[in-house]
């Protein structure tokens, strides 16, 4: 292993934000509730709901515990219950996914368009159709992803929701100001996703926010989000509540990452104007790019496909090893494989491609194995096109986050270019 390591994508933390957890210290509000907690939420209820035109869309926040606790409040606010189904993309994060059994509900997985690689709007339609033709009912919810930054075709998925009456919560974890048509991802649905994980565009050292419609909404999702208790002196509960706020202490954090999300976000698309100048020469690696004027992505990671018949060292040796450990930034316990191999993976260059990044200490990723393919759900509905199959098969997450610099790309590059047998 070099010395020379370079994470995927670790958010920087400045100074901006310890004068906030000092003033919170000094004011003792080391609470889940708070001041900060209060102007975080107004922040970034402020910031979705401004669009490229100057205008600002009125919208409401509920900061959380996490990004997963955002997609179950917004499924509870939907109404999703025990025996329901939601229609969810399949080339996600199982944090899209799980939250929907949490509730005893059915995800029903709908594959992924080519182009921006998230939820194909014309099999979403189909989808819908065919569930009410098979339990006699619409399901109950749509959660969209816009994956790795990269907006959905929001405004078809809407039509089309909106044509069953169908609300839409948007997975905007990733995307954290990335724009489809002059406004920003998580103010389209009925409900918007945060996530500001460590490796997010801004972190709270872990965390999330539900964007909500109104007032309303908002105060329905905190009270499920602080225990469901009623009105009363004593703890009072008729309906089942859950203990997701955010601390004042990790909203100190955002409120100083807030306040530099712009240059992160100018930091990762220079990134993706970098790779693109850096790997043009090379046939058989596609960078994935906007695919039209109205997609303007933050390029949370910057993500490339290779091609089936590109060849790369070592290409033979790609699963020789069984993986006994955490690969890249996963949190927590990760369960030891008891094989190389699953029956669905990368194709052997793009793991020789990930070993020899990882060998120079360079941090890659294969993209999301997709929901369908996941044993965890293999009793699933699911309907599919092949695209997120083969994305899975032939792509690869690159470093993208605060910490890459030119020098790192440049060396990022070159190692890319010398694992590639020409």
């Amino acid at each position: 292993m070099a010395d020379r390591r370079i994470l995927l994508c670790l958010v920087h933390i400045g100074t901006k934000e310890l004068e906030y957890i000092h003033k919170a210290f000094d004011d003792n509000w080391v609470v889940p509730l708070g001041p900060d907690v209060n102007a975080f939420e107004h922040d970034l209820a402020q910031y979705i709901g401004t669009q490229a035109d100057g205008s600002v869309r009125r919208l409401q926040c509920v900061a959380l515990s996490c990004g997963t606790a955002a997609v179950h409040l917004a499924l509870a606010a939907c109404g999703v219950a025990a025996g329901d189904e939601v229609l969810v993309q399949s080339f996600t994060f199982c944090a899209s996914a799980n939250p929907i059994k949490y509730l005893g509900a059915t995800p029903v997985f709908i594959d992924s368009e080519p182009h921006s690689w998230n939820m194909d709007p014309e099999l979403l339609r189909s989808a819908i159709l065919d569930r009410i033709n098979t339990t006699g009912r619409p399901p109950k919810a749509i959660i969209v992803v816009h994956l790795y930054g990269m907006p959905a075709q929001i405004d078809r998925i809407l039509q089309v929701a909106n044509e069953f009456q169908i609300p839409v919560i948007e997975d905007a974890a990733e995307a954290l100001g990335s724009e489809f048509d002059g406004r920003r991802c998580g103010s389209f649905g009925h409900f918007g996703v945060l996530s500001f994980n460590g490796n997010k565009m801004i972190t709270t050292s872990g965390g999330g926010a539900l964007i909500c419609p109104d007032d309303e909404a908002r105060s329905r999702a905190m009270f499920f989000a602080t225990q469901a208790r009623e009105a009363y002196p004593y703890y009072h509960h008729t309906e089942l509540g859950y203990n997701y706020r955010m601390s004042n202490i990790c909203a100190c954090i955002g409120r100083g990452q807030m306040e530099i999300l712009p240059d992160h976000i100018a930091h990762h698309r220079r990134v993706q104007d970098q790779y693109r100048q850096l790997l043009a020469d090379i046939p058989g690696i596609t960078l994935h790019e906007n695919p039209s004027p109205k997609h303007n992505a933050n390029f949370w990671l910057c993500t490339i496909t290779l091609s089936p018949d590109l060849k790369v060292v070592d290409q033979d040796k790609a699963y020789a090893a069984t993986i006994t450990k955490t690969v890249g930034g996963a949190a927590g316990t990760t369960r030891a494989a008891s094989n190389p191999h699953t029956d669905c993976e990368p194709n052997t260059n793009v793991e020789a491609l990930r070993l020899a990044l990882e060998k120079a200490g360079i941090e890659s990723r294969p993209l999301w194995k997709p929901m369908h393919r996941q044993p965890l759900y293999a009793d699933a509905p699911a309907y599919i096109n092949g695209v997120s199959d083969d994305l899975f098969r032939r792509g690869l997450c690159l470093p993208a986050g605060p910490w890459v610099s030119d020098d790192d790309l440049q060396y990022i590059s070159q190692h890319i270019h010398n694992a590639i047998i020409k």
